[in-house]
């Protein structure tokens, strides 16, 4: 397989500046504002964006460093398969937040229910829409019995 290379888009502002406090998933940063600098020569791509109340971010978590196959993930006792979790730290560092677009201003996305550290490099925007992207019928596995644990934030970013 020949190497794959992406180049960001932008950066993502957010009042989280180390792993350690910042919201393991975006439901757990409910009302934490954030801004998304799209790079100038993106902004046309932006077109038609502010009549979605929700956007999905792809980003890359450029402060993981290796990778482990088994993890103990942080609401859990067990190791647990990568795959099996949302661990940042993967053979690529690829994350995806689904966040509330607020409003957009030139280059500046407005945006809540962060879970991203400040100055993550951007990889792309998509719209969500739940009838797309929501599916009925799921299975959680592991995490089932732990979805109700997940430490929220509040809107300054320190964890509740």
């Amino acid at each position: 397989m020949s190497k794959i290379v992406f180049y960001p888009i932008g950066v993502i502002h957010s009042p989280f500046n180390e792993p350690i406090g910042t919201p393991i998933q975006p439901t757990a940063g409910i009302g934490v504002e954030g801004k998304v600098e799209l790079y100038g020569e993106y902004v046309e791509g932006l077109k038609d964006l502010d009549g979605f109340s929700h956007v999905i971010l792809l980003y890359h978590c450029h402060l993981t460093r290796g990778y482990n196959l088994l993890v103990q993930p942080y609401m859990d006792k067990h190791k647990r398969g990568m795959f099996a979790t949302r661990i940042p730290s993967r053979p690529n560092p690829i994350g995806l937040s689904i966040v509330r677009l607020i409003g957009i201003d030139g280059n500046i996305l407005h945006i809540q229910d962060m879970d991203i550290i400040n100055g993550t490099p951007l990889l792309d925007i998509k719209p969500y829409v739940p009838e797309f992207d929501s599916r009925g019928g799921c299975r959680i596995g592991w995490l089932s019995t732990k979805v109700k644990d997940i430490p929220t934030a509040k809107s300054d970013g320190r964890l509740k």
